[in-house]
């Protein structure tokens, strides 16, 4: 099982390197053989040059080095997207920003996942690029519509993966799969590259193999993105850890399971090991909210973000995806509002519910089923294996699916979720870690989590380019000097760019250069370093105490045309003459 700190570990030590991670990874598709995961896999080639440049970043980032996969609904530049249908295929020349914002922070991207077509359904069997596998037991469900994410990371193949969920697509696979499904608060990450489902509630969600994986990844992709008309700057709102509260529904429907009623019995018990007290609860504002997804107007929304394709292009639709599309259609602005009326109300009885605990305890799913069973009655079965998903989004809930056992005489996994109002997502981790015996480490200080970035040229506090730090949050650490190793030009301006220092290091002939270290938070500091223009970069800079921190290094070619100015010790004494 590849975790984040593991392999880093791996990466520390010099047992091995991203390239070699990659070529190995290689390898274990090609093993695992199975050609419905993936709708999009570059070649090795294309994965060694991914890998290649990751090395020649600096090696702190908090993914350097971590592959991960995509959902096909996700865009990645340069690969297509076709939210599986292939005649819908185009060809983004942007990342989407939460693969962005992953790559930044040195994560290499691997391939595109299959999924159920346009992100309808949770059950895998809708796509024409084939069923992915469930890797426990193939006469069973993979999950969806996030399928090929989950197979992913469930056969090894990947260190986490991203997935949507607007209904449960991000949480029904990880329950099948043994895998932490984590459903953010709805706009907490940016959607912006993903093509929509049901926009006002779609979520990119995450697969990771532990809670504290998905607990790292959250520190970064969970970003403001004013760019997102539904990105929201959501405040974090804490959960009692200790001595906690949790709703258990007063009525369960496990759709007559032989195995789920008696795990998810041993999951309320678990939490009651670790503190807890089992609160009952009356689960119907949350359900009935659910039925709105489908018997409502909001499934309309599906048709408002493809029905435009679909009406062009009718024999490209699966079957199923064709019929829950086209049966959209219809719904008047009348019965809109009187939907959204109705969801107020079933939204302000749970806020009563919420007086009494903490978080919710839900099974993911109430059953398990079989690829035939689904194929044979898809519509009913789908509705099922929704029933304790659909509401979350539409009641703006934070959620996190955790494996609580194995059902079928100890074949296949099982899993249950933690849900609680929006903002919450940190602490349901950080339960999700205890309750998989998988505690996230203790809280880091602010200033322990930020990294540290060293410049000594158009950075500097006052000067033209300090913008772009100031604009990130960048917090002011010290003026020092670099250790007496460094040489320093000056590349000369052009167009819009003003003029730049170059320093490189030269053991011989270098002398201590002006610097000042600021430091970012990680999302910060990897959205900075990605835009830095060539021929600068950032690489480790030695300073006079000897800490080699990050900061700004030169290609040998920034030297071109550039004059030498060492004997200034700094960028203001260059300005300044």
């Amino acid at each position: 099982m590849l975790t984040i700190p593991s392999l880093k570990q791996s990466y520390a030590d010099g047992t091995l390197t991203p390239t070699g991670m990659v070529s190995l990874l290689r390898k274990r598709i090609e093993a695992h053989n199975d050609p419905a995961i993936f709708i999009h896999l570059p070649p090795e080639e294309e994965w060694l040059d991914l890998a290649a440049a990751v090395e020649s970043m600096p090696a702190d980032l908090p993914l350097w080095g971590v592959p991960f996969v995509v959902k096909d609904n996700i865009d990645v530049a340069g690969w297509p997207t076709t939210a599986g249908c292939a005649e819908f295929s185009y060809t983004p020349a942007e990342d989407a920003e939460v693969v962005r914002l992953l790559r930044a922070a040195g994560a290499i991207p691997l391939g595109k996942a299959n999924l159920d077509q346009f992100a309808t359904g949770l059950v895998g069997v809708r796509s024409p690029y084939g069923i992915p596998r469930n890797v426990f037991d193939a006469a069973y469900l993979p999950g969806g519509s996030s399928s090929g994410s989950a197979a992913a990371l469930a056969a090894g193949l990947c260190a986490f993966s991203l997935g949507t969920d607007t209904a449960g697509s991000g949480r029904v696979p990880a329950a099948f799969q043994n895998l932490i499904g984590w459903k953010p608060t709805r706009g907490l990450v940016s959607n912006r590259g993903m093509v929509p489902a049901c926009r006002s509630l779609d979520c990119v969600s995450v697969f990771a193999n532990t809670p504290e994986d998905a607990a790292i990844i959250s520190e970064i992709i969970g970003v403001f993105d004013p760019a997102d008309p539904f990105s929201r700057d959501v405040e974090p709102v804490s959960l009692e850890t200790e001595g906690f509260l949790f709703g258990v529904p007063a009525s369960l429907d496990f759709a007559g399971d032989p195995d789920t009623p008696a795990l998810y019995a041993e999951a309320v018990a678990k939490l009651e090991e670790m503190g807890g007290t089992a609160v009952e609860v009356d689960l119907t504002p949350f359900v009935d909210a659910a039925k709105l997804l489908y018997e409502g107007p909001w499934v309309a929304e599906r048709w408002a973000a493809v029905g435009d394709f679909v009406e062009a292009h009718p024999d490209a639709i699966h079957p199923v995806t064709k019929q829950i599309l086209e049966n959209s259609r219809g719904w008047d602005a009348a019965a809109t509002f009187k939907a959204q009326y109705q969801l107020r109300e079933f939204a302000r009885d749970a806020e009563g519910i919420w007086q009494g605990v903490d978080f919710l305890l839900l099974p993911t799913t109430p059953c398990l089923y079989t690829v035939e069973e689904v194929l044979a009655d898809p519509i009913r079965t789908n509705s099922v294996l929704g029933r304790y998903t659909n509401f979350m989004n539409l009641l703006d809930l934070a959620a996190v699916a955790v494996p609580t056992g194995f059902a079928r005489d100890g074949r296949l996994p099982w899993g249950v979720t933690l849900a609680a109002p929006a903002g919450t997502d940190e602490d349901l981790l950080r339960l999700a870690g205890k309750f998989t015996n998988q505690p996230l480490p203790e809280t880091l200080t602010e200033e322990e989590i930020r990294i540290p970035v060293v410049v000594c040229g158009a950075h500097l506090e006052g000067l033209a380019l300090h913008h772009q730090l100031a604009d990130r949050g960048a917090v002011f650490v010290q003026r020092t000097e670099t250790s007496p190793h460094y040489r320093l030009f000056a590349m000369p301006a052009g167009g819009s760019i003003p003029a730049r220092p170059a320093m490189v290091h030269d053991a011989e002939n270098g002398a201590a250069i002006k610097v000042e270290v600021w430091s970012l938070d990680p999302a910060a500091f990897g959205d900075f370093v990605s835009k830095i223009p060539a021929p600068l970069g950032i690489g480790k800079v030695t300073l006079a105490s000897g800490e080699s921190l990050p900061g700004f290094i030169a290609e040998p070619r920034a030297l071109d045309g550039a004059e030498e100015i060492t004997h200034l010790r700094g960028w203001r004494a260059y300005l300044a003459r």
